[in-house]
């Protein structure tokens, strides 16, 4: 009696609208899936369109191309023999549905709506998908001409149902419904359901991967079972980066996994797993409640054994140890990934960065000298998918990189733009790191172009603006920062543009920038070098010129983006949190000061460009903030509440003289 499973999920590195060449990873992933002798195959979210599509799944163009991918998967030989389970939207009863299709040897089994949204945070699923909320419910759904051609099938089952084959019973979810308080496995493990599936598009946050596999091993720790989880990998074509660890768990334990950090395009983990342990942990922990009160799961029976008559001496996997990348390896390696995929599908030359010698810049010259680590790596490892693309990134077919730091030579440049505001000591550490890392470094003096800007608005005006230092208004001094900020912006675009022109390259580069958010004080302290120096040294701070220390922004920042809080619930949090250091006016005008700022500088964001998301509290635009950016600046009702409340409280000594901040 077969009783011995094989089972096979993926991450895909899949590209909204790339319909061929997700299609050619789907095909690559079910072929290796048999290879390994895998009876089931497991895909990621909407492989087949691509996860990020976003508006264009209003687009007919989007539902008619998966349905020709579909069509292509049928009718292919690799996918005879092994149920193969793929993820692509579809609208039924104009309704449109973000759906797995299961199929087996040119039959459709069934069709799978996701039941519960991801729609928080970055996600917003409800914009474009209905969550089927028909419990254990199933219709008919009428496939289109072109499928029904292949399969000789006019409808198939669509809806809350599990596949009953002649050795096990297989349960779907998909992606956020394992996170959901009540997710389908829970009943379904209750209704006998042995082998549970999660197709994901779960991106990139620093200390997520232990979650998802906590959930996991959660999940079949409670009620035993197998659980295969499939995730996208890579950049789809947006801000996000989605970091694989495909995995297959059982009654608490992974037995396999795939890496978290990849420039591999298809990734297939297969497991061999025993059904009669599945059922042996169930009989002994949770036989009193597997007759569940609820409806029983709807079963399609399939004519198909995931077992064969004899295996028993088939071996098993047995539970592993999950190694988790620490922090500042995530930060290294997950937006070099990005990067990667950013700059190959982008068939440009290579990146750009104004380097400082600040550690906001710094920080993103060493991700890029972290991805060609990567790349050389993989190129080491005979991965010729990366081999072939870093050849077309070059211009060079016959290159092969040496080693990191010579790559690093031909895919990056970096420049440092030197004013008569400049130190020694960030041009020293510009070039010094440029020098470790190999990039290709050049010294641009914008002292010329800033003064002939001034020059000609001199002409118009018979006026020349002066910094602050030498007796000139703040409007004059905060014109004359901006001008050299934004001639440095039209310098490394135009080097951008051709400075692999002017090498006899062919292409063009990225440009890459930097922000400080809540930056770390390090020997360098945090400077836009915009202000003259004096005597020779820095006399400008960003923590100056901002009003607030960057440890004292982090805290403002988290509170307003992740506790949502506004001016005045700000206040009394932090009359708490900083009230042995900070008098409650003092808290005060630091809040005061900060949403000011916010407001009147709000609609910068709108314009940023395109950034790699790492954590929910990051310097993102309105597409993940979703606020306004016209503000009345003077937030006259809400800085009023917080006056009142300070009236109502007994006066601290800590106040001194300073009094209530000026309206």
């Amino acid at each position: 009696m077969g009783r011995k499973v094989t089972l096979s999920t993926c991450s895909l590195n899949q590209w909204v609208l790339d319909f061929e060449g997700n299609a050619e990873r789907i095909l690559k992933s079910i072929e290796v899936a048999k290879a390994n002798g895998a009876k089931y195959r497991l895909g990621p979210e909407l492989e087949i369109c691509g996860y990020g599509c976003a508006d264009h799944f209003y687009e007919s163009d989007t539902l008619l191309h998966s349905f020709q991918v579909l069509k292509t998967l049928l009718e292919s030989p690799v996918t005879q023999d092994i149920i193969c389970d793929v993820g692509m939207p579809i609208m039924h009863h104009n309704v449109r549905y973000n759906c797995r299709v299961l199929f087996l040897n040119r039959k459709i089994l069934l069709i799978r709506p996701k039941m519960l949204m991801a729609n928080s945070g970055i996600y917003r699923e409800m914009r474009w998908f209905s969550p089927w909320s028909r419990l254990r419910q199933v219709e008919e759904y009428f496939l289109p001409r072109m499928i029904q051609e292949v399969t000789g099938q006019d409808t198939v089952p669509f809806g809350d149902c599990v596949l009953s084959t002649k050795d096990t019973c297989i349960g779907t979810e998909i992606c956020a419904e394992l996170w959901n308080p009540n997710s389908p496995h829970i009943q379904m493990g209750l209704d006998g359901v042995e082998i549970f599936t999660n197709s994901s598009a779960s991106h990139h946050e620093l200390r997520k991967a232990d979650q998802r596999v906590n959930l996991i091993k959660s999940a079949t720790t409670k009620s035993g079972g197998i659980y295969l989880y499939a995730n996208q990998r890579g950049c789809d074509g947006d801000r996000l980066y989605y970091d694989g660890c495909a995995m297959v768990a059982i009654n608490g334990g992974v037995v396999a996994r795939g890496a978290q950090f990849s420039l591999d395009d298809v990734e297939v983990i297969t497991a061999t797993l025993d059904l009669e342990d599945v059922r042996s942990y169930r009989g002994e922990l949770c036989q009193p409640l597997m007759e569940g009160q609820q409806k029983p799961c709807y079963r399609i029976k399939v004519d198909f054994s995931l077992s064969s008559s004899n295996d028993v001496y088939l071996p098993t996997h047995q539970p592993i140890q999950w190694m988790f990348h620490t922090p500042e390896e995530e930060i290294s390696l997950g937006p070099a990934c990005w990067l990667w995929d950013y700059l190959r599908r982008s068939c440009q030359g290579g990146f750009l960065l104004p380097l400082s010698g600040g550690v906001d810049s710094s920080s993103t010259a060493c991700i890029v000298h972290s991805m060609c680590v990567l790349l050389c790596q993989a190129v080491e490892d005979s991965n010729s998918q990366v081999l072939k693309d870093v050849r077309r990134v070059v211009g060079d077919d016959s290159y092969t990189p040496q080693n990191p730091k010579e790559l690093c030579a031909r895919l990056f440049t970096t420049c440092y733009m030197a004013s008569e505001n400049s130190s020694q000591d960030t041009f020293r550490r510009a070039r010094d790191l440029a020098g470790e890392i190999g990039s290709t470094h050049v010294n641009i003096n914008i002292d010329v172009a800033v003064k002939g800007i001034l020059g000609i608005f001199s002409v118009v005006t018979g006026r020349w603006p002066q910094f602050r230092a030498n007796g000139g208004s703040n409007r004059e001094n905060l014109a004359l920062q901006n001008v050299q900020a934004r001639v440095r912006m039209v310098l490394a675009y135009l080097f951008a543009q051709l400075s692999l022109w002017a090498r006899g390259r062919p292409g063009g580069l990225l440009v890459l920038g930097s922000a400080n958010v809540d930056e770390s004080i390090l020997a360098a302290p945090p400077t836009a070098e915009l202000e003259p120096l004096k005597d020779g040294r820095l006399s400008q701070t960003d923590e100056s010129d901002m009003g607030m220390m960057y440890s004292e922004l982090s805290v403002i920042g988290r509170l307003r983006k992740i506790s949502k809080c506004g001016p005045f619930s700000m206040f009394c949090k932090l009359i708490h949190l900083w009230r042995d250091v900070l008098s409650p006016t003092q808290v005060a005008q630091k809040v005061k000061h900060f949403f000011r700022m916010y407001s009147v500088n709000r609609h910068k964001m709108t314009t940023v460009t395109p950034s790699y998301h790492a954590e929910s509290y990051s310097p993102d635009d309105n597409r993940f903030d979703l606020r306004p950016f016209l503000y009345n600046t003077h937030w006259n009702w809400q800085f009023q509440c917080i006056d009142n409340q300070i009236s109502q409280m007994p006066a601290s000594p800590a106040d001194g003289d300073q009094g209530r901040l000026e309206e």
